[in-house]
């Protein structure tokens, strides 16, 4: 059974349909690469899956149990993580701490436990600062963990920020453009980094406008236009596909 199953899945904001009638499944333990012109409905899908967006119409679901109505933190809580296109970490926080505050989601220590220092406070707070440890280590921030977010350079800033979505545990990572910005050798590390992740048994998703990172590591692809999914298929047979190509090319008169 798939991981995550998304059926005729819609939303319109006012006048404009963002994504129409869009289905597709993740398999666990996969890479899916998901393409498409800017304004084709990526960004959008994302978010109709960790719940910032309710859909119009369709079905979401997450190992069998439905999405639709939860909140990003319930979300978050079921084992969905993402990044965003567009940085989003504490700036004025240390690496360490933007980390743990991904492992938010995975406390059950209240106010009192923490006032009174219980026993279970303390081990909770051990584990997570060695769990945060682990999500900075793996990656490659080692030796930056008081260093704070605003002073990294915008490479390392991309890898806390998945640093941080690690934390939360999760069986899905959603990574919105995680190449962006990044020079050739960041982009061949962080290319290192996914494959590792997906060997670690974690589950990716990526929108990703670099060729050579989506065509070098997804086992699959799905393609959308003006919100519509105009292709599925291997990266072989994306690259091959004439509708992809005219939807990135265009087509003569």
């Amino acid at each position: 059974m798939a991981l995550l199953e998304v059926k005729n899945l819609t939303k319109s904001f006012g006048g404009l349909v963002a994504v129409n009638d869009v289905s597709f499944h993740l398999n666990e333990g996969e890479i899916l690469g998901m393409i498409g012109p800017n304004g084709a409905g990526k960004t959008t899908v994302f978010n109709l899956i960790t719940g910032i967006f309710p859909p119009d119409k369709g079905e979401i679901r997450f190992n069998g149990r439905s999405l639709i109505g939860l909140r990003p933190h319930q979300i978050t809580e079921l084992g969905i993580a993402r990044t965003f296109q567009t940085i989003r970490l504490f700036p004025n926080l240390t690496v360490m701490e933007n980390v743990m505050a991904g492992l938010h989601c995975r406390t059950k220590a209240g106010l009192w436990a923490s006032i009174f220092q219980t026993k279970a406070q303390r081990e909770e707070e051990k584990f997570i600062r060695e769990k945060a440890i682990e999500c900075i280590h793996f990656m490659g921030l080692g030796g930056l963990e008081f260093e704070l977010a605003k002073n990294l350079p915008f490479g390392l800033q991309k890898r806390l920020e998945i640093a941080r979505a690690l934390a939360t545990n999760p069986r899905i990572l959603m990574l919105d453009e995680p190449a962006a910005g990044l020079n050739e050798q960041e982009t061949s590390e962080l290319m290192d980094l996914i494959s590792q992740l997906r060997d670690r048994g974690i589950t990716i998703f990526l929108i990703e406008h670099d060729m050579k990172v989506v065509m070098g590591i997804s086992e699959r692809i799905i393609v959308l236009d003006n919100g519509y999914k105009i292709a599925e298929g291997t990266p072989e047979e994306i690259q091959s596909n004439p509708r992809v190509i005219e939807a990135y090319l265009g087509k003569e008169e």
